[in-house]
């Protein structure tokens, strides 16, 4: 697809609600285009990650490692971002994330996301706020499945 493909793809994600089209043109000119089948692995809990993917469709599960195996904790789609978390700290990947359709994302490297977020503190405002209602879906989601476990 052409920048101005992925320029237009980037202006519709609510983390870039407030960015304006010079700064989008530059991220989506960094970035690549990939494409996971159903069942590929964007992701893997325990990997160190140096690539975060916007969605720009299909559908992926995220998992998290349990005694009782695999536990889905969420399911993302076009205009999520995944894998943030890996960029912004040096710490392995909290959770697998797993193509459940055929997926196309744009990748973008920790050194490119980086340098964004340094350029445009606004960026780096509208991530703080993504993952703030990241963790408060994900502790919401933990409450559920503890409370779940300690019924059943």
């Amino acid at each position: 697809m052409s920048l101005d493909a992925d320029t237009e793809a980037l202006r519709k994600i609510p983390l870039f609600r407030g960015v304006d089209d010079q700064k989008l043109r530059l991220l989506a000119f960094m970035s690549e285009r990939s494409r996971f089948e159903a069942g590929e692995t964007l992701m893997k809990e325990g990997d160190y990650g140096d690539v975060a993917y916007i969605i720009l469709s299909g559908e992926a599960q995220v998992l998290v490692n349990s005694p009782s195996g695999e536990q889905l904790v969420a399911t993302v789609g076009k205009n999520d971002f995944v894998g943030e978390i890996a960029l912004l700290i040096d710490v392995p990947r909290t959770a697998t994330v797993r193509a459940s359709t055929t997926l196309v994302a744009l990748a973008i490297q920790k050194e490119h996301f980086f340098k964004l977020l340094t350029n445009f503190p606004d960026m780096a405002v509208e991530v703080m706020r993504a993952l703030a209602h990241r963790l408060e879906r994900t502790t919401r989601e933990f409450g559920r499945l503890r409370a779940a476990v300690s019924d059943g």
